[in-house]
């Protein structure tokens, strides 16, 4: 069962392996800086999501000029992911293998092998996230299909914005 995660708690922990060796916890920043962005993708199958994942290697520098760590991952196997991220050539890291109990645990949704083409197995929908220097989630998107995702370059001009205040503003949506 799917559930969902909290805006301003803790983000879970989640160890994967990455291509061309190591692992990475998909929560802490590992370049100096302080707050990292988790994207999961679909895999192999999704041309959208090898569109996106170009995209996010294009404003990759935007990003950590404003001290945040990008890792993209998904549920598909090391071979799948080596063949659809040598089309991307990122300069983040990629990691693999996410498991379907692990999306779940992520609030991620999860489709069968009909929801695509040259899909092997069930795969976990995109996830979009943001974890701050307390490694809580400061930005939490889900969707149940590739087109509907944060638009990258309205993220980043808002989370400059965000980081360039002298207050700390709380999370938005952590009102219990």
């Amino acid at each position: 069962m799917t559930h969902k995660l909290a805006a301003g708690k803790a983000f879970p922990a989640i160890t994967l392996p990455l291509l061309g060796g190591g692992q990475a916890d998909l929560a802490t920043p590992a370049l100096g800086h302080d707050w990292k962005l988790i994207v999961v993708y679909r895999g192999k199958h999704c041309p959208l999501c090898t569109s996106y994942l170009k995209q996010l290697e294009q404003l990759r520098e935007g990003y950590s000029k404003i001290g945040i760590d990008i890792i993209a991952v998904s549920t598909d196997s090391e071979t799948r992911a080596t063949e659809q991220i040598s089309e991307v050539n990122p300069s983040y890291p990629v990691g693999y293998g996410l498991t379907l109990d692990q999306a779940r645990m992520l609030g991620l949704y999860i489709s069968g092998v009909r929801n695509g083409m040259n899909v092997e197995a069930p795969f976990a929908e995109p996830g979009f996230f943001i974890v701050n220097e307390d490694g809580n989630l400061q930005l939490v998107d889900t969707s149940n299909v590739p087109f509907a995702r944060p638009d990258l370059q309205s993220v980043l001009n808002g989370l400059t914005w965000l980081r360039s205040q002298t207050t700390k503003f709380p999370v938005n949506g952590s009102h219990e």
